[in-house]
C-alpha cells in the first residue's frame, strides 16, 4: 500500500451497497484513502432508496453513478470489498479482499435500507481502524 490506501467496493449493479459504502468511507477518511466503486454489471442509475437513506446521514451520493468494473480499477486498488458480485468479481493475488454479506437494497423501501445503511457504517469504520493509523 502506499501512503494513501486504495478501497475498491463491488456490487452487481453499484447502485446500492457499493455506493452507499464509498459514500460512507469518502465521509469519515476524507482524503485520507481512495475510494472507489463498481458494478460487473453497473445499473442505469443509483437506487433512490439508498440515496435517501445516505441523505438522512448527512451524505450526499446524487452525483455518483453506476460505474462498470474495470480490470485496471481492480489491479490498482489495495483493498477490494465485494458486496454479493459472486463469480463476477475478478480475484488478484496480493489484494486484500473482503466479501461483506449485506442484503440487496434494490426493490426496497428507505425503511428497509436503514439498516443496511448502519451495517455499512460500521464495517467501513472497522475498515478505517485498520486501514490508517492512530493520529
Amino acid at each position: 500500500m502506499s501512503d494513501k490506501p486504495s478501497v475498491l467496493f463491488v456490487c452487481v449493479h453499484n447502485a446500492g451497497r457499493s455506493q452507499m459504502a464509498a459514500g460512507w468511507l469518502r465521509h469519515l477518511a476524507g482524503d485520507a484513502v481512495e475510494v472507489r466503486s463498481a458494478g460487473s454489471e453497473p445499473a442505469d442509475r443509483i437506487n433512490p432508496a439508498a440515496v435517501a437513506a445516505m441523505r438522512e446521514a448527512g451524505i450526499d451520493i446524487t452525483a455518483e453513478t453506476p460505474k462498470k468494473l474495470a480490470y485496471e480499477t481492480a489491479q490498482d486498488s489495495d483493498v477490494i470489498i465485494t458486496m454479493g458480485c459472486g463469480d463476477a468479481c475478478p480475484v488478484f493475488p496480493g489484494k486484500r479482499y473482503e466479501d461483506w454479506q449485506l442484503d440487496d437494497p434494490a426493490g426496497q423501501d428507505v425503511e428497509a435500507v436503514r439498516p443496511i445503511r448502519d451495517e455499512i457504517r460500521r464495517r467501513i469504520e472497522a475498515l478505517l481502524a485498520d486501514l490508517l493509523p492512530p493520529r
